[in-house]
């Protein structure tokens, strides 16, 4: 991993004594791997909290120090991948199913940095991919009669075996078309709907974005440089 500069870049702030917020997918396991190897070269004493099985198995068995969401307190640091993201970085996540425990960790996080091809960079997000929506398997008909309603045709998410997708928290995702409209509106709506457990827009969460060109060169976009 030592010529992974997007992971690299993503953990280089992670100091010795730090919890940091370990993400779920391709980019977060990059990520993971990285961290790794710095605890290991360094002898960093850092606490992992993990947003996913896949996640905490995988720092685990790199020998890093991980525990569950459940038992996060506050985080110094958290890094993750993003399905799309704007200029505004605003981001869609969720494809792999974690967006709840990813939320989680970035609201208790206090500083959140995000990693992303740039190919994932779009002028209206939904453009590529679909809005995952987290719900209760006995809310599933109902949330689904909401976003039919709403224009955003939710389809249950299957696995490979064309099985209903089932989180690590044992729900049910809805994979909605988004329409261009209100995000943050949206956004409101589905926190208020009784039974959806969580959804895949984050739009305030990313303080950093590291995108990486197709050559693998790193250019990073921070919030702090503009105003939502």
């Amino acid at each position: 991993m030592d010529n992974d500069a997007l992971a690299n870049e993503a953990v280089a702030p992670i100091m010795d004594g730090m919890a940091v917020g370990l993400g779920t997918g391709r980019a977060a396991a990059r990520g993971i791997r990285a961290l790794a190897e710095r605890v290991k070269k360094e002898h960093l004493d850092v606490r992992c909290v993990a947003t996913s099985r896949a996640s905490q198995e995988l720092a685990a068995s790199l020998g890093l120090q991980v525990q569950g969401i459940d038992e996060a307190g506050q985080l110094d640091y958290l890094f993750d991948g993003a399905d799309e993201f704007d200029d505004a970085l605003r981001m869609l996540k969720g494809g792999g199913g974690a967006m709840t425990q990813e939320r989680i960790a970035a609201k208790a996080s206090t500083v959140c940095v995000y990693m992303a091809q740039a190919e994932k960079r779009v002028t209206r997000l939904g453009e590529q991919r679909k809005l995952g929506v987290e719900v209760l398997p006995r809310a599933r008909a109902s949330v689904t009669a909401l976003l039919n309603g709403l224009g955003l045709d939710g389809q249950v998410r299957v696995d490979a075996q064309k099985n209903g997708f089932v989180t690590d928290n044992g729900n049910s995702i809805l994979d909605a078309v988004l329409p261009a409209m209100e995000l943050k509106e949206l956004a409101q709506h589905l926190d208020a709907t009784e039974g959806v457990v969580g959804h895949g827009l984050f739009l305030t969460e990313a303080d950093v974005m590291l995108i990486e060109d197709a050559q693998g060169c790193v250019t990073r976009m921070d919030r702090a440089a503009f105003k939502d």
